[in-house]
């Protein structure tokens, strides 16, 4: 109840301002009139949808850096490639979970592929800068937290999937707990159940639900 103080003198207010601007006290029938109209306007606002996040805050990249981690690191202290656990091949993942092309590169990342410590640094910044738009997109206008974001975020990086995941329509559809209920759907690597994914949706929908 403590809030309706403060909007109560705001709401004197600019009572006091009209009747300055009028010369004249108002009529009863004034009074209710203006008291609607305040009312209606304070009710579209608390229901006009939040603007949602473009960036991932610190919780969604501590999540994705303890996930994918930066293996491979070699006694030099350059890192290498390593082939994806599902497949045991391609795709083959180095530094902070870089898939694809190579750094700065057209190269695609192999076997032979090998990085130092600020290339692998420098590619996962560019990469969550390159997610978090692609999660902005993908979610329009929809009304969101930053734990939700930074959640889905983690979940487009490794899956690559926020356009066509059920888990993308229910959140704007503000079906927040079937969103995410739709993580734990995505726990399969090469057609197999991975308890490093299953891990990691549980987290992610434990930071969408939370923040």
């Amino acid at each position: 109840m403590s809030d309706l103080f403060p909007r109560a003198r705001s709401r004197k207010r600019i009572f006091d301002l009209v009747r300055q601007f009028m010369g004249r006290k108002f009529s009863q029938s004034e009074v209710e009139h203006l008291d609607a109209a305040l009312d209606a306007s304070v009710s579209a606002n608390d229901l006009a949808p939040s603007v949602a996040p473009h960036s991932i805050g610190p919780k969604g990249i501590a999540l994705i850096k303890r996930f994918e981690g930066c293996a491979r690191l070699r006694r030099d202290g350059m890192v290498e490639a390593y082939p994806d656990p599902g497949t045991g091949g391609e795709p083959w993942t180095i530094g902070w979970g870089a898939t694809g092309k190579g750094f700065e590169t057209e190269a695609h990342i192999g076997p032979d592929t090998i990085w130092t410590q600020a290339q692998c640094n420098a590619r996962l910044a560019s990469d969550l800068t390159h997610y978090a738009n692609e999660v902005a997109r993908a979610i329009g206008n929809a009304s969101t937290t930053q734990g939700q974001f930074d959640a889905m975020v983690s979940f487009h990086y490794n899956t690559g999937a926020i356009h066509r995941a059920t888990l993308t329509r229910k959140h704007k559809a503000g079906d927040f707990a079937g969103a995410a209920s739709e993580f734990a759907r995505w726990n399969k690597a090469g057609g197999r159940v991975l308890k490093g994914l299953v891990n990691r949706r549980r987290e992610e929908a434990k930071l969408y639900i939370d923040g």
